[in-house]
């Protein structure tokens, strides 16, 4: 199987991937139009890629067959075109989770410390003391996370480890998850926002995630508070949180930010960068030697079960529910040609499959298919299958709820 990886990755993962008769090209450089081009000079199976993006016009012109984000996001991805071409996307969650909380829990040390203004004022040779010995501390300070995933789970357990109480707000949170993890539910980002002295996003951009952090959820927070965004840039509103900076003395850590460079160097020119109380890094929440290393290690676990078994863990975009209305069930014998004879008729009848599976049982001598159908098989069809074969040996049809 070819595999094309587009983005930087470790030398481990190239040789193990290597070492299962994978046939490796390794073009870490290409991006857009020269990645179109590497796609289809190679004929890659299997497209690997981290923050480099995959359009419609690299999916189309190919021949793949998965393309693998070697992260924890996907948006890079059209992954509608790669549905629509039958085309698997699979991704890496979880693996930079420590990585990224890791870089939270320091910014939010560093703004109620002021360490990058302090080590600035050092590096000119100025002793302030006086200035720099005054922090607000962060033990019995409430922390809140919108968004509790695995990385919002990894910055609870930190946290909690400062003294610091947790609340959380997450579409998918439940009860009984925050007792089990000791944070607080609440209901809305809002009163995440209302409840903290710290706030730290942990959001994957969805459509409904575009936005969600707003001028409603910094006029809830307390004057003075501390925010963190280490998720994606555009789950918030800069012009708001600007405005909060201004209005209400909220010092931030931010990780992202719009009009960031696609590229490893280049150049940003974002107003809030200009602001004191914000502090800055360069989108390198999941950039750790250990979390590069965890993801590697996935991508290459995804890769060969797709090799060995043509089944693709993580994958992303397969649909949870088929359009399929009923269920044909068939027994038969385990004889060449039988499940033809069964498509066969179902074709003629106009009905179309979603999904089949084929159960075959010990002694290979008899099996089921279980035939997902886009309507109900006519009767006629039905007893046309019965008749037309001896090793149907029963079917029936059955409502899918």
């Amino acid at each position: 199987m070819k595999v094309l990886i587009a983005d930087k990755f470790p030398e481990d993962g190239l040789a193990a991937l290597r070492a299962v008769g994978c046939d490796v090209a390794y073009e870490p450089d290409v991006k857009g139009r020269t990645l179109e081009e590497a796609v289809v000079r190679t004929g890659a199976d299997v497209l690997v890629v981290r923050s480099t993006e995959v359009g419609g016009d690299v999916l189309r012109a190919s021949r793949l067959g998965l393309v693998v984000r070697a992260g924890a996001g996907y948006n890079t991805i059209d992954v509608k075109t790669a549905s629509e071409r039958g085309i698997y996307v699979s991704n890496c969650p979880g693996k930079n989770a420590i990585a990224v909380a890791e870089l939270a829990f320091g910014l939010i040390l560093a703004l109620d410390r002021h360490i990058a203004d302090g080590v600035a004022d050092l590096r000119n040779g100025a002793w302030n003391k006086t200035k720099y010995g005054k922090a607000r501390g962060l033990h019995g300070r409430t922390l809140g996370i919108v968004g509790f995933g695995n990385i919002g789970l990894e910055l609870a357990h930190r946290a909690r480890a400062f003294g610091m109480p947790v609340c959380a707000w997450s579409r998918s949170l439940t009860d009984a998850v925050a007792r089990e993890h000791g944070v607080v539910r609440l209901d809305s980002p809002q009163a995440v926002a209302a409840a903290s002295n710290v706030v730290s996003v942990h959001l994957a951009l969805k459509p409904e995630t575009r936005g969600l952090i707003g001028a409603d959820f910094f006029a809830a927070m307390h004057p003075g508070s501390l925010f963190i965004n280490t998720s994606r840039a555009e789950v918030v509103d800069e012009a708001a949180l600007t405005a909060a900076v201004h209005a209400k003395g909220i010092r931030c850590g931010l990780d992202v930010f719009n009009g960031e460079p696609a590229g490893g160097t280049g150049t940003i020119d974002n107003p809030l960068l200009q602001e004191p109380g914000v502090y800055g890094s360069h989108h390198i929440g999941a950039s750790t030697d250990q979390a590069q290393e965890a993801i590697a290690r996935e991508t290459v676990r995804i890769v060969v079960e797709y090799q060995e078994t043509g089944r693709v863990p993580n994958c992303v975009n397969i649909a949870l529910r088929t359009p399929a209305t009923h269920l044909l069930v068939v027994r038969h014998l385990n004889r060449v040609g039988v499940l033809a004879h069964v498509f066969g008729h179902l074709r003629e009848a106009g009905v179309n499959v979603s999904e089949t599976e084929n159960v075959v049982f010990d002694g290979a001598i008899a099996a089921i298919a279980r035939i997902q159908c886009d309507h109900e098989p006519p009767a006629a069809a039905l007893d046309a299958i019965r008749a037309g074969s001896p090793d149907v040996l029963e079917l029936s049809v059955v409502p899918i709820g």
